[in-house]
């Protein structure tokens, strides 16, 4: 009798303890599934060719252009973010000389931008942009070449951007920030900023 009371009494400890467990091991992971997650966040961004590699982003690997020649490029961006984002890549053409965009201090090209390509992306969610485009306009006089019009998307573009060297077109991220209810350049990850730019350099014949 003394002995079926102790095992019906090692019973019940087990059980308790195996139910304590249980019950442990359901609280972790439901702390687990709502506790905000220390993860990463950002965006991607990247430049592709029109075979949508990163490989020939100009015929023959020819970066000198005629006028009219026409480029076929796709804007590659990511967004590992933990929610809906709204971006704008923002188009800027400038010379050598002129202050391009340094991610590494969040500081954007101070110079105005001929046009954004915006597009709103959910999580995990990638998207390729079109930039087809061509210089519809230039002279060049004593070595300076003056580019007066740019072509984008069958959009034409009037600018005043003059180079005895190269020229980049740079394209910027811009993210909407509802705090401010405006785009900046950079996106917020934890207690970090960051910011993303890329360029292609190129001359006119």
């Amino acid at each position: 009798m003394v002995g079926s009371n102790l095992a019906l009494k090692g019973r019940k400890q087990v059980f308790t303890i195996a139910g304590l467990i249980l019950l442990l091991i359901l609280t972790v992971a439901l702390i687990s599934t709502f506790w905000p997650k220390n993860e990463t966040q950002f965006f991607e961004l990247g430049l592709l060719d029109k075979n949508k590699t990163a490989t020939a982003y100009f015929t023959l690997d020819n970066s000198t252009l005629e006028i009219g020649t026409q480029v076929k490029w796709f804007v590659f961006v990511h967004n590992s973010m933990n929610s809906e984002e709204q971006v704008s890549i923002r188009v800027k053409l400038l010379n050598s000389t002129m202050v391009h965009p340094i991610d590494s201090k969040n500081t954007p090209s101070p110079f105005s931008f001929i046009l954004e390509l915006p597009s709103s992306l959910s999580v995990n969610e990638t998207v390729l942009l079109p930039f087809s485009w061509s210089v519809s306009d230039a002279v060049s006089q004593d070595g300076t070449t003056l580019i007066r019009q740019l072509t984008v998307n069958d959009h034409t573009y009037d600018i005043n951007v003059s180079s005895k060297d190269y020229f980049s077109l740079v394209f910027e991220l811009w993210v909407y920030d509802p705090v401010t209810q405006d785009y900046v350049f950079g996106w917020h990850s934890g207690n970090e900023f960051s910011s993303a730019s890329i360029n292609m350099g190129f001359k006119i014949k």
